[in-house]
């Protein structure tokens, strides 16, 4: 598979994009504060081959102590570029840009407010003066990026688009692409070129079209501008694994995708493995694709394989892109000669064509969450799932389960009920993105969870 051209971004000692190999990372779950924490998870991604490691730094303080975890990696030897998030707060971006080899910072809300699904109006002029305030605040923040060198990754969320991008576009991938093509715009004017570009969603049909948008938007434009790929909230275990390869593989096999990152509700060190076997599967997966055999409305897909997580990939990468743009509605995936019936039900679910069994939209995690990620998701997951055992209509619920708020009420459109951290020993439920109730305390959540899904159920 011939990868698409682009220019070549400089992060610390590595390059994203040109000729460079596809690079993979993942992000931290500790807290940023803690340096110790922070050092130690660094290290376990980085030996599992980790090659950026990305910090959450929500707040400026978080942001100085970037500082302390690069020198502390560095004591050590270790010179894997560091990547701070920032969410809400420019100035935290400003801070950052000083410690860290790489930025993100997420046009949804770096300069416009949080997302609160309010419908605004615009008129021409008030649109451009809003654009205007966008890139006056971004200048001082590229003069710090230029003098530090420092990378910038713009980085496009569908559960956060501003409500100014939704108010002209929609909840669409078009909205999704000019949120991020505001930005991009500001920066090619500025001349500043060590962009690296991410559009996510847990949607993967939503993820696979809006990049496709972006490639088209940037080269009309006469931009190549290197892109990460990611499904965000994919979930984990086998569904998190499948999700990801569906949208992420839909991508890699059309040549688009220069670093990615598998998101999984898990240790962060186990999405390496998996980012890279999807990686060392494009051209394998890309062949079977083009050769894929259709017949009746059925893809039909033939595999020998004895370890089931490459199975599992393999298939999800080759079907991911037919099954999303809708070349067939079923899929057939034999495995040395036997049907894989509950294979081809979990990717025919996670392309968005057919639902089988819940879905659980959960995030895998960061510095910003406020309550014991992985537990909580085996606690609803158990609940839902009993349920579902005698009451069909708990068996294509989706739920979102999001450590805080940054992408969770975005997500909740996407997803009948949400499960969001609101502050410390504190959760919010959400129905699809309305917040039903507010700072539920997290030892009574999950009962208050299972009791607004019944509720609702039982009105239909």
């Amino acid at each position: 598979m011939i990868r698409r051209k682009t220019t070549a971004t400089a992060v610390g000692g590595i390059t994203i994009g040109g000729d460079s190999p596809i690079r993979v990372q993942s992000m931290t779950t500790t807290n940023t504060n803690d340096t110790d924490a922070c050092v130690a998870q660094a290290k376990r991604i980085i030996s599992a081959g980790g090659e950026l490691v990305r910090l959450t730094t929500q707040g400026v303080k978080e942001a100085e102590n970037m500082r302390c975890i690069s020198e502390a990696l560095k004591a050590e030897g270790i010179m894997t570029p560091l990547v701070a998030d920032v969410h809400f707060n420019a100035r935290v971006a400003d801070v950052a840009a000083r410690h860290c080899e790489k930025v993100r910072i997420n046009p949804g809300n770096y300069v416009d407010p949080a997302r609160t699904f309010k419908a605004l109006e615009y008129t021409d002029e008030e649109y451009a003066a809003e654009l205007q305030k966008i890139e006056q605040r971004l200048l001082p923040f590229l003069e710090i990026c230029r003098e530090h060198h420092t990378a910038v990754r713009i980085g496009v969320n569908h559960g956060s688009l501003s409500d100014r991008i939704m108010s002209r576009y929609g909840d669409t991938p078009e909205g999704i692409v000019e949120s991020c093509m505001e930005f991009l715009r500001i920066f090619q004017k500025q001349q500043f070129n060590d962009v690296v570009i991410s559009i996510k969603a847990s949607n993967t049909v939503v993820m696979v079209r809006s990049v496709r948008l972006l490639v088209e938007a940037m080269d009309r434009e006469d931009m190549h501008y290197p892109l990460h790929l990611g499904v965000t909230e994919a979930g984990e275990g086998e569904d998190g694994r499948i999700k990801s390869a569906v949208g992420i593989g839909a991508l890699l096999t059309e040549g688009i995708g220069d670093t990615i990152r598998v998101s999984l509700s898990e240790e962060p060190e186990c999405e390496i493995p998996v980012a890279k076997s999807l990686i060392s599967f494009i051209d394998e997966c890309a062949a079977l694709r083009e050769n894929a055999v259709i017949t009746d409305d059925t893809l039909h897909l033939s595999f020998s394989e004895d370890n089931a997580e490459t199975l599992q990939l393999k298939a999800a990468m080759a079907a991911g892109a037919l099954l999303i743009d809708g070349k067939a509605h079923k899929l057939c995936i034999m495995n040395n000669g036997e049907e894989q019936t509950q294979l081809a039900d979990a990717i025919l679910q996670a392309a968005r064509v057919k639902f089988t069994k819940p879905e659980y939209i959960s995030c895998p995690g960061c510095g910003r969450t406020l309550y014991d990620l992985q537990a909580t998701i085996a606690e609803i997951k158990a609940a839902i799932n009993a349920e579902a055992q005698h009451d069909p209509r708990f068996r294509t619920l989706k739920i979102g389960i999001m450590g805080c708020i940054v992408n969770g009420p975005g997500e909740m459109a996407d997803a009948d009920f949400g499960y969001v951290g609101a502050g410390p020993g504190r959760i919010s439920l959400y129905k699809q993105k309305t917040c039903v109730e507010k700072n539920i305390p997290t030892a009574e959540a999950v009962d208050k969870l299972m009791q607004l899904i019944r509720s609702e159920i039982d009105k239909q």
